[in-house]
């Protein structure tokens, strides 16, 4: 066996241990609309419910309502107790679709050739434009081809949202937020935790801007 044929079936190995095993961070592009004080007045209190009427008082979505209370006090407000009125009313809804079947097709393997780049428009959730798939990237180069026939993998995509508004208590809407992710997972008890987190991440925010928010994974 040449020496080339040798180095090449050495990085074949490394090069798919590169695309495959590298943890994802969590991205996540957030939009809010804000008219909220800075810092929030002196004691103002908040009561968490859920959008759909269904979920109020569910384990679920307590859980989620904890995470969300945490992060309000981390920025001075305070969850109301007993039956008290409270300043603000925080409305929360949550979702994950059921997903969108993506293939890709990976070149085999001898002499040197080249792994594109997957693209092309594809909207969800609102938004558009050149969509490059977020698991592998915009493509890889050079690599390898020939040798063993091309690697067809298929997984599965899904659109997940978070939306909270926060009103006073006459009514009067004062913050509307939604974070949304496109991932390979649509387990809620993931997704969620995430999103909150996306959602606080330099809260209240710039009336009317989208930002891009990565979370890093978490360590286990």
């Amino acid at each position: 066996m040449s020496a080339t044929r040798k180095m090449m079936l050495a990085a074949a190995p490394v090069a798919l241990l590169a695309l495959g095993g590298c943890a994802q961070s969590f991205s996540a592009k957030v939009n809010r609309f804000a008219a909220l004080p800075a810092p929030p007045a002196q004691g103002q209190s908040f009561v968490i419910k859920a959008a759909d009427p269904k979920l109020d008082g569910g384990l679920e979505f307590r859980s989620y309502a904890k995470l969300v209370a945490r992060e309000l006090e981390r920025f001075g407000y305070r969850e109301a107790t007993g039956d008290g009125a409270a300043n603000l009313t925080v409305t929360l809804d949550y979702g994950v679709d059921n997903g969108r079947e993506r293939i890709t097709t990976t070149p085999g393997f001898g002499g040197f050739g080249g792994f594109g780049g997957w693209g092309g428009g594809w909207g969800g959730w609102g938004w558009g434009g050149r969509w490059v798939d977020p698991f592998w990237g915009p493509g890889f180069g050079p690599g390898f081809g020939g040798g063993w026939g091309a690697d067809v993998r298929s997984y599965t995509i899904y659109n997940s949202q978070l939306r909270m508004e926060i009103s006073e208590a006459g009514g009067q809407r004062v913050f509307e937020g939604t974070a949304r992710a496109v991932s390979r997972s649509d387990d809620l008890p993931y997704l969620v935790p995430n999103l909150v987190e996306a959602m606080f991440t330099g809260f209240p925010g710039n009336s009317g801007e989208t930002v891009t928010i990565k979370i890093p994974p978490k360590k286990k």
